[in-house]
């Protein structure tokens, strides 16, 4: 299995709009997509401008196949301008 990990902060005023679309982001990775097998959406206690996305697909080719959707797609257009920053890292389960 594929672990995708990213970390967000949301430019001032945006938290609230990011944490809608991170929301509908994983609902339909998980809903439309055979090999997300996993899709957790978390937000800072102490920072509410501060997610973190923990996901878990098949293989290399499920997550290829995620970034090729048209939610994704979707999700990528409305979610870049409410970012100040975003850090992805793509690690093999153990």
């Amino acid at each position: 299995m594929i672990a995708v990990i990213v970390d967000f902060e949301a430019s001032p005023g945006k938290a609230d709009e990011l944490r809608a679309a991170l929301q509908t982001q994983a609902r339909n990775s998980l809903e439309k997509e055979a090999g997300c097998r996993h899709f957790d959406v978390c937000q800072d206690s102490e920072d509410p401008h501060v997610f973190f996305l923990y996901e878990l697909y098949d293989d290399a080719a499920a997550v290829e196949a995620h970034g090729q959707t048209e939610h994704y797609a979707a999700f990528r257009a409305t979610i870049d301008p409410l970012l100040k920053t975003r850090v992805r890292r793509e690690l093999a389960r153990l």
